[in-house]
């Protein structure tokens, strides 16, 4: 309570502050909420009243979906989306009611895809029927326009345990972090994943153990067990980055960013011994091929448009994804204005939030649907749901794309 009450903490970073606004003036929220004050508010100028005291802590800083666009704008490299998380941590309330059980079930990815994947048939279509979108609508706050991410009859890792026992034996070896997304909704990306990879003669090793990486926990308010699952994992990618001397990989641009940067700033879970061997995958791609090792492929003559996803940009990462597509033969490539697509992980999904979230998306949507292109291009998997159900045209990984160039 004490460190509550007085919350001095040699990280912070709002002196740095030049009171410029430029972060609110990026801010999609601000934009699209009048209820939100903006990221220097809500950041820099909140975080003094927050020393004082507790009391000075505003409830609108849940309007924040953590995209990070305040930190990108900022000139003075002040982590204003860290210091919103960390006051929503430090000082923010839970209060129990329906939408307590919404913000559950939307970030305990591991627990409920577990449960989910032996029965995905099922599941898939009990949660598509009108009727339940309904119920949970009016019970849950799940919005009924919204369709859940469908999940896989079974999970990458034991498709990996089942069919990819000769990995070992290549030269040479990268780990795989493969994410929530990757295991229970979208094992294909992750086969990709290892196709692509091999055809360089590179072989893949999964962590013995893994946990989500935690970003739905944070932004749901489930802190504890974010710092548990960011604990496990630094543990179990430590011991693979001894064991191996293998570089980790992540095909989730959230994933990669938050194992990397947000463990340290918004856990406060030292990452230090691994972070530098955590890449994006592009990054490591595209400096493989101007190295020389690029596989063979064949033209795929589609024209296709780019999505920055808002983390990948926060990391300074996608320039490499555009650079890689350009190296595709035959690939048309139609690099978007970098936007929010405004779902933000689970943010849009909720009703409280749903108008705010098509409002943030709407021009991306239209911009997308008057392109004429075979698909729409993303790192972000909660960015392909927010493009393929408002464009109606296929939103697929680079990766994906890649393995469908290889001859």
């Amino acid at each position: 309570m004490n460190a509550i009450l007085n919350p001095v903490r040699k990280d912070t970073s709002f002196d740095q502050c030049l009171k410029c606004t430029v972060c609110t003036v990026y801010c999609p929220v601000a934009k699209a909420n009048p209820d939100y004050p903006g990221p220097k508010e809500c950041g820099p100028d909140g975080e003094r009243l927050r020393m004082k005291s507790p009391a000075f802590y505003d409830e609108a800083l849940k309007h924040c979906t953590n995209c990070k666009r305040c930190e990108t704008a900022c000139p003075s490299g002040v982590k204003i989306g860290d210091m919103i998380a960390v006051a929503r941590d430090n000082f923010g309330e839970r209060k129990m009611n329906p939408k307590t059980i919404r913000d559950f079930v939307l970030s305990h990815t591991d627990l409920f895809g577990n449960i989910a994947t032996p029965f995905a048939p099922v599941v898939n279509f009990a949660t598509s029927i009108p009727v339940v979108k309904k119920i949970m609508h009016k019970t849950i706050g799940v919005h009924d326009h919204k369709s859940l991410p469908k999940y896989s009859h079974g999970t990458f890792r034991r498709w990996f345990k089942q069919n990819c026992t000769s990995q070992p034996l290549y030269p040479r070896q990268v780990a795989y972090f493969h994410g929530c997304y990757v295991n229970y909704n979208n094992p294909q990306l992750g086969k990709d994943f290892v196709q692509v990879m091999n055809a360089m003669s590179i072989g893949v090793r999964l962590l013995d153990k893994e946990k989500c990486c935690g970003v739905p926990l944070i932004a749901n308010g489930f802190f504890d067990k974010a710092r548990k699952n960011a604990e496990l994992n630094v543990k179990q990618l430590q011991n693979t980055v001894e064991t191996y001397n293998a570089s980790v990989l992540s095909t989730s641009s959230t994933c990669s960013f938050t194992l990397k940067q947000e463990y340290p700033h918004v856990l406060k879970v030292d990452n230090s011994a691994v972070a530098e061997r955590i890449e994006y995958v592009t990054r490591f791609l595209l400096r493989e091929f101007m190295s020389g090792n690029a596989p063979k492929m064949k033209p795929v003559n589609k024209r296709i448009v780019y999505h920055t996803p808002c983390h990948l940009e926060r990391s300074g990462g996608a320039v490499f994804t555009i650079e890689l597509l350009k190296m595709i033969p035959g690939l048309d490539v139609v690099v978007l204005d970098s936007e929010c697509c405004g779902l933000a992980g689970t943010y849009g999904f909720k009703e409280e939030n749903y108008d705010v979230s098509m409002k943030i998306g709407q021009h991306l949507f239209e911009t997308i649907k008057a392109s004429g292109a075979d698909y729409a291009i993303t790192d972000c998997e909660t960015c392909k749901w927010q493009i393929e159900e408002n464009t109606g045209l296929d939103t697929i990984h680079p990766i994906s794309l890649l393995a469908q160039a290889l001859s």
